[in-house]
């Protein structure tokens, strides 16, 4: 499921934070898909489960995630992600596209890359 990267300057939380939005992203995990229990995951990472509850509870915050007291923590329906998120992922596609125009990617390029990932199809 996730894979920890101890090399990487992040710090753990964040790795596991980006890991199971990557997940959510891409559909392995679905909507309304109950997560791990915090014990579960920081027993199967070998870490500690503060560190875990740290991530999920940043995940709840940018609204990737929600939790049921007594029942765990869901994945949420995407229309509840945080517009500071999405704020965020456009400085950076803002950045990334400058650079690649830059670089000589045209615009029909980059449209059709946009595209590709619309449909669900990797360039």
């Amino acid at each position: 499921m996730l894979s920890l990267d101890y090399r990487d300057a992040r710090p753990i939380y964040e790795q596991v934070k980006d890991g199971l939005r990557r997940l959510m992203v891409t559909g392995v995990i679905q909507e309304g898909e109950k997560l791990p229990s915090v014990r579960t995951m920081a027993s199967t990472l070998a870490i500690n489960p503060n560190t875990i509850q740290r991530a999920y509870e940043a995940l709840e915050s940018e609204g990737y995630v929600y939790s049921v007291p007594g029942k765990g923590s869901f994945a949420a329906p995407n229309t509840g992600v945080d517009e500071g998120r999405k704020t965020q992922l456009f400085q950076s596609f803002d950045q990334a596209v400058s650079e690649l125009l830059f670089l000589g990617v045209t615009g029909g390029e980059l449209e059709a890359r946009v595209r590709s990932l619309e449909e669900g199809v990797e360039t």
